[in-house]
């Protein structure tokens, strides 16, 4: 068993990469602790994370101002699921 302590924020950003990667969070954490690739499998449960980050990244980027401080963290997940998406086009495994 291995525990360590993280900031809010660093939890939910946590949360957020385990939900869109599909894979459990152990299977997550083990993958990134060991360096190796977290691949995106394309299922039900990932094209509904995406859905829903999308859906908050729109009420955020309503919320927020033009050059807020929280612009970054929300530039980050909007690359981060634009990759994931664009390997899913790549698979085949969503629509163009």
């Amino acid at each position: 068993m291995v525990a360590f302590r993280v900031s809010e924020e660093e939890a939910q950003l946590i949360d957020r990469e385990v939900a869109l990667s599909g894979l459990t969070k152990q299977d997550y954490i083990t993958r990134r602790l060991l360096n190796r690739d977290v691949v995106v499998q394309g299922n039900p449960r990932v094209y509904k994370a995406l859905r829903n980050q999308m859906d908050e990244m729109l009420t955020e980027l309503r919320r927020i101002e033009k050059y807020s401080e929280d612009q970054d963290e929300l530039m980050y997940t909007i690359q981060m699921i634009a990759e994931i998406m664009e390997g899913m086009k790549e698979d085949g495994l969503c629509g163009k």
